[in-house]
C-alpha cells in the first residue's frame, strides 16, 4: 500500500473520475481514483475538499462504501454554484483535485448492539448512505434498523435503485415519503418529521443519524428528544461555510466550534443550543 503520511494537507491529491450516475436533473453520483497516491481511508460522515481546475474548491460528503478500501472516493454532488456545476459535468477521465478527508465521523461502530434511526431529507441521504452500508454489513452487530427518507417528488430521491433494494430486505425498516402529493405515487406524503414522530422506540438502546436542512435536524431531533432519546444519542452533520478543511481559515466557525476540524457530525446536545441561535 502507498503511504499517505507524506501528503500536504493544503495540496489537491489528483483523482480521476472513473465511473459517473446521474441521480437527479440536477444531483450525480461520481467515483474518483487516485491518479498516484491515494487519500487515507474515510470514515462515514467524513468529507474532502474537491477542486475544479481553474474554477474552485467546496467541501463534499463522501457516499461511498466504508468496506472499500481500494484508494477510491464516491461524491454525490447536487448543483448550487459553479463549483458544483462543474463537478456535475465532469465526465469519466477528468481529473480533479482532492484533499482529505477531514472532519468527525458518525461513529456507527459505538453503538454496536443498539437501535439505529437513521433520517435524512433529500441531499441528506449521501452523508448518511455510508452509515446504512456500514450497519447492513454487519447487520448482525445492531438490533432494529430504521432509515426514514425524505424528498420534494420521487424524482428527487437519490439511490434510487438502492433504495428499491433495500426496501426487499427483511432486516431494514425504511420508509421514503415525498413533501407533496404526486401523480402515481402510492407511498407517505408528508415531511419526514411524520413518519418520525409514528415511530416507537427504545430510548434506552437506540441511536440515531440525522442530515438534512437544518430545520428539518432541530425538528426531527425534538420528536426523539419527546420520546426519551437523550441529546447525546443524537448525532446530526452540520453544514457551514468550510474553505481550508483544517480549522485555520475559520470561515465555518458555529459558536465555539470550527465546523471543519469539531463536525461535520455533533451530537445534540452539543449542536442543539447553538442551532437554536438565530442566523449563528
Amino acid at each position: 500500500m502507498l503511504r499517505t503520511d507524506h501528503l500536504e494537507p493544503m495540496v489537491p491529491v489528483p483523482h480521476r473520475v472513473t465511473d459517473r450516475w446521474v441521480e437527479t436533473h440536477d444531483s450525480v453520483t461520481i467515483r474518483l481514483e487516485p491518479v498516484a497516491d491515494p487519500l487515507p481511508q474515510f470514515r462515514p460522515g467524513q468529507f474532502t475538499m474537491v477542486y475544479a481546475h481553474g474554477i474552485g474548491e467546496i467541501p463534499i460528503s463522501i457516499s461511498g462504501d466504508p468496506s472499500v478500501a481500494d484508494g477510491s472516493i464516491t461524491h454525490t454532488i447536487r448543483v448550487v454554484g459553479v463549483v458544483s456545476e462543474a463537478l456535475f459535468n465532469a465526465t469519466p477521465g477528468t481529473v480533479l483535485g482532492l484533499r482529505g478527508p477531514f472532519g468527525t465521523s458518525w461513529d456507527v461502530g459505538r453503538s454496536a448492539g443498539r437501535d439505529l434511526v437513521i433520517v435524512a431529507g433529500g441531499v441528506g441521504l449521501a452523508p448518511l448512505r455510508p452509515v446504512v452500508l456500514e450497519a447492513l454489513a454487519h447487520r448482525e452487530n445492531y438490533g432494529r434498523v430504521v432509515l426514514i427518507a425524505g424528498a420534494r417528488s420521487p424524482q428527487e430521491f437519490l439511490f434510487r435503485k438502492e433504495l428499491d433494494d433495500w426496501e426487499q430486505r427483511h432486516d431494514l425498516e425504511i420508509t421514503t415519503t415525498i413533501d407533496v402529493p404526486a401523480e402515481g405515487w402510492t407511498g407517505p406524503v408528508g415531511f419526514v418529521t411524520e413518519p418520525l414522530g409514528k415511530l416507537e422506540i427504545d430510548p434506552t438502546r437506540t441511536t440515531a443519524f440525522l442530515c438534512g436542512p437544518e430545520p428539518m435536524m432541530r425538528f426531527c431531533a425534538r420528536a426523539l428528544l419527546d420520546k426519551g432519546l437523550p441529546d447525546q444519542d443524537i448525532r446530526v452533520s452540520l453544514e457551514r461555510n468550510m474553505r481550508c478543511g483544517v480549522a485555520l481559515c475559520g470561515h465555518c466557525q458555529f459558536g465555539p466550534l470550527l465546523v471543519c476540524r469539531d463536525g461535520p457530525v455533533v451530537d445534540f446536545h452539543t449542536a442543539g443550543p447553538l442551532m437554536a441561535v438565530r442566523e449563528l
